[in-house]
């Protein structure tokens, strides 16, 4: 059996099961009352892994918790269509389908053979960890006129998964450029 976590020894960047679903806890706020007989609270503002909400819910210090079946596999993205995106587990060999919602916007970053890392909660797969740069190639951008290298300024650009950015004028056409997957800013040429 799983052991339990008291709400009190929680703190950030932690897994735990609430009702059944996993969470990870984005931030802690203990709250100590003054008068005697009062008791301590704990504020957790949690994720919930399966539907990636993000709310507070306060906890008495006493409450416990499972620690969630979760498992994290290397995979590589395959293709996508209709039902979903195809992943290939990295050590069984296995095909893993997750469909559209699970993945958010990850597809704007996921070009074929990325690794990424893979979440399962008792099993079945959740959602994916991107990296925190990902290497795109410059599908088009308009090609940079001599002399506009020196203003320091961008000019857009689309990359193979469809996804736009801002490149300095010296980034051409088939290039590969690093994107960083939590602001979908460029990072550097690859």
């Amino acid at each position: 059996m799983a052991a339990l976590i008291e709400a009190i020894d929680i703190k950030r960047k932690m897994y735990f099961e609430f009702e059944n679903v996993p969470y990870y806890c984005l931030d802690v706020a203990v709250s100590t009352p003054t008068a005697r007989g009062g008791q301590t609270l704990v504020r957790l503002k949690m994720r919930n892994l399966l539907t990636r909400a993000v709310f507070d819910k306060t906890f008495k210090a006493s409450d416990k918790f499972k620690e969630p079946d979760l498992e994290t596999v290397e995979a590589s993205y395959l293709y996508s269509d209709g039902d979903g995106s195809y992943f290939l587990d990295q050590s069984s060999f296995e095909t893993i389908t997750l469909p559209a919602d699970k993945l958010g916007d990850a597809l704007d970053f996921l070009a074929e053979g990325a690794i990424v890392q893979l979440d399962k909660f008792n099993g079945n797969p959740i959602g994916v960890q991107l990296p925190s740069q990902v290497e795109l190639t410059v599908e088009y951008t308009e090609p940079g006129v001599r002399g506009d290298t020196a203003t320091g300024a961008n000019k857009p650009a689309r990359l193979e998964t469809g996804l736009e950015i801002k490149v300095p004028y010296f980034v051409n056409t088939g290039e590969k450029v690093k994107v960083y997957t939590e602001t979908r800013e460029f990072a550097g040429r690859a």
